[in-house]
């Protein structure tokens, strides 16, 4: 074979063409470690930290001149992050963006798109998935698509407008109170909440009324309790003591005839799965969790736990949403698992749909695990604590959804005393239904009543009068705060744990026994801005401003326009201010606690951490130390002043003021009495049924506390 014929020949090719290869963005490394395991070798999972760029924190940056237009810049710190991610975006065939599938999601990716600066010719997509998992994942690339325009409009609206109000107000502030201050636009309207409903209990002046209960007794001498109703059929109010013993003196014996008896059944419906407001509202009450760490923990369950023999898996569907709505398959799995563990019978009969009260976005399904069949106490070694806790609530909750509802025999009975007449009602729990998975306070207890027919008559073994005072509005909590910002239209999910942590970080609000009370920082601070910023704090005028940024993502609104319509009247305010707003002194709180270092009376400062004691003689004196305050009793130890403390981890303890002097520690509050068995000191042991115990352990001497002794107000 000549040489040119072997030349001609082609070459046998001994290695197969290179596999394309792909690039996946996603916010954290714990996303980023659950989707690498649902992806092949060819794909790089790399996270972005969150946001690449924004807005400068050393100025407004919103060009007013030119339009509201933002001035972004790549964030400090993220330089060597970025040049990472465009050396692995440049090597890479084609690049997906996977943020979260909201809002801020949406325009991280955007942010990212901007930054990575690859050009046109790159191929570049965005995919979103509700929950992490496998077939989301791959149902997603599936999907792939451009930018959404008009969420990232609806974010940039909202970042300018709060960076506008934000800096401009926070500035004021600080020249005219103190330095430290802010004043976002939904901060401010919860701060109005919290100081109005403080308004209301100062000014509430309470109304007297009564009640009458007859304990009565049928011919089988079974009790049971009625309540006065009225006079004839028409109900009666009883203003005071004097309308009560008129009551009373009439129903002197006179024997209780049964007029009316009705037998009927009652359903209690099952609750809804979870939204963002009303999972962190349930993990308050129940699980005693801040707001902040409800989402935090959540974001761990939605971006992935580690599972022993599964790895790093995603619990939970994605954790911002106003929605109900739940998909198909989510609803065929529940339904299963409901009938093969608890039985048909559990089943609802017919799928439950629930409505969202209001405007919602409904851009995402309720929170619900991501596999049903994944219980909380199959995978409670993998998780912490505080996992289990609200993994436990979020897959108890989903099921209860799709539960039968709870049926009650219920009884009515009305009766004829004289010319009075009296109520009373009994039910029992027949079918315990979605009951028997979610038991948060809806459970009823029973009220047991005898067998009655009409025309029986009872006798009255007792009445029973008893005076009330009308109690004023109660103080808001977390999960009630949430509530009211929700239903008023103020705030999305994604506000409210950010809302309630700044207004306490900025010493507006204290938070004690779960109730929220306003500081006179706080007050202050909201006279300011009812003053002269009235439209920030209107709950009408933020609301609407919600339904805007809204009418921005379905594409019916221009986002600039809101900006447009804006400014003018919030720079006239913004000036009027400035001339017109006084220095407002705040003074410190004096305390008894002496400084060793210059001989004056320390101070309560806030910080970063809270309160904390400092010198009045700063700068001449620099001296500063904890704040703790006083368990009011006496150390059993050395005498001095037992002080409430915290650990490291938020735990608090008891401890003495003469540490390290004096070594005394304890969990549970002393009482400042002595064992009358062996000595020791007593303490206060259990929050719900409190006893007092002897601090040594082995004496078990234990008993009721006493009850609080009432003043003696006589003048």
């Amino acid at each position: 074979m000549s040489k040119e014929a072997t030349a001609a020949k082609p070459k046998k090719t001994t290695k197969k063409a290179a596999s394309k290869k792909y690039l996946v963005i996603v916010e954290s490394p714990a996303k980023a470690s659950t989707i690498g395991k649902f992806l092949g070798s060819n794909y790089k999972i790399e996270a972005s930290m969150g946001h690449i760029r924004d807005l400068p924190k050393s100025q407004m940056g919103i060009d007013i001149e030119h339009d509201f237009e933002p001035k972004y810049i790549t964030i400090r710190g993220k330089g060597d992050l970025l040049s990472k991610l465009k050396k692995e975006a440049k090597a890479a065939d084609k690049v997906y963006l996977a943020t979260d599938p909201d809002r801020e999601g949406e325009a991280i990716s955007w942010h990212l798109l901007h930054a990575l600066n690859l050009g046109d010719d790159k191929d570049i997509s965005r995919i979103t998935f509700n929950e992490i998992t496998k077939a989301a994942v791959k149902r997603s690339i599936s999907e792939a698509r451009e930018i959404d325009m008009d969420l990232v409009d609806a974010q940039q609206a909202r970042r300018v407008l709060d960076r506008m109000v934000g800096y401009t107000v926070s500035d004021l502030l600080w020249k005219k109170v103190k330095k430290g201050l802010s004043g976002g636009r939904v901060q401010s309207v919860a701060l109005r909440l919290i100081c109005d409903r403080e308004d209301e209990i100062r000014g509430f002046i309470p109304d007297e009324y009564w009640t009458i209960g007859a304990k009565l007794t049928d011919a089988e001498k079974k009790t049971f309790e009625a309540r006065f109703y009225g006079k004839g059929s028409e109900k009666m109010e009883l203003p005071n003591a004097q309308v009560v013993q008129e009551v009373e003196n009439g129903l002197k014996g006179q024997d209780f005839i049964v007029k009316e008896v009705k037998k009927g059944t009652r359903q209690k419906k099952p609750v809804a799965p979870f939204t963002t407001s009303t999972m962190q509202q349930e993990a308050s009450k129940h699980l005693n969790m801040a707001t902040q760490k409800t989402m935090l923990i959540a974001q761990q369950l939605y971006e992935g736990v580690h599972v022993k023999g599964e790895g790093n898996v995603g619990l939970v569907s994605y954790i911002r949403t106003d929605s109900f709505r739940i998909s198909d398959e989510a609803y065929e799995a529940a339904v299963s698992y409901i009938g093969e563990n608890f039985g048909e019978e559990y089943v609802n009969p017919e799928r439950v749909i629930y409505k969202s009260k209001g405007k919602t976005q409904d851009a995402h399904e309720a929170i619900r695990p991501t596999n049903v069949q994944r219980t909380p106490e199959s995978i409670k070694e993998s998780l912490t604590k505080d996992q289990y806790k609200l993994y436990k609530l979020i897959w108890e909750r989903f099921v209860a959804s799709q539960m039968s509802p709870a049926l009650y025999d219920t009884m009515q009975v009305k009766l004829a005393a004289g010319e009075y007449s009296f109520r009373a009602s009994g039910s029992r729990l027949t079918f315990r239904g979605f009951l028997e998975v979610y038991n948060k306070g809806e459970e009823e207890a029973d009220v047991q009543m005898p067998v009655l027919n009409e025309g029986d008559v009872l006798k009255a073994l007792e009445i029973l009068p008893e005076q009330h005072f009308t109690q004023p509005p109660a103080r808001f909590t977390d999960a009630s705060l949430i509530k009211t910002l929700e239903e008023i239209g103020v705030g999305r999910p994604s506000t409210y744990a950010p809302t309630l942590t700044t207004i306490q970080a900025r010493n507006y609000v204290t938070k004690e026994a779960k109730n929220l009370y306003p500081t006179e920082l706080g007050e202050v601070v909201n006279d300011i801005m009812k003053t002269y910023f009235p439209d920030i704090v209107d709950v009408d005028f933020t609301a609407n401003m919600e339904e805007r940024l809204d009418d921005v993502e379905m594409g019916r609104e221009e986002w600039k326009q809101i900006i447009r319509d804006f400014y003018p009247g919030f720079h006239a305010a913004v000036e009027n201010a400035v001339e017109k707003l006084a220095k407002v002194e705040i003074k410190d709180e004096v305390t008894d606690v002496i400084c060793e270092k210059c001989g004056r009376n320390m101070v309560i400062k806030y910080g970063r951490y809270g309160k904390f004691l400092a010198c009045p003689g700063f700068p001449e004196c620099q001296n500063a130390k904890p704040f703790f305050e006083e368990a009011g009793v006496n150390c059993p130890e050395c005498g001095g002043k037992v002080l409430i403390k915290k650990t490291k981890k938020g735990r608090t303890y008891f401890g003495c003021e003469n540490n390290p002097e004096c070594g005394f520690m304890s969990w549970n509050k002393p009482t400042g009495e002595k064992c009358p068995v062996c000595g020791s000191f007593l303490e206060e042991k259990g929050k719900k049924n409190p006893k007092i115990v002897c601090s040594n352990e082995k004496c078990g001497y234990m008993r009721e506390p006493e009850p609080e002794k009432e003043e003696n107000t006589e003048e």
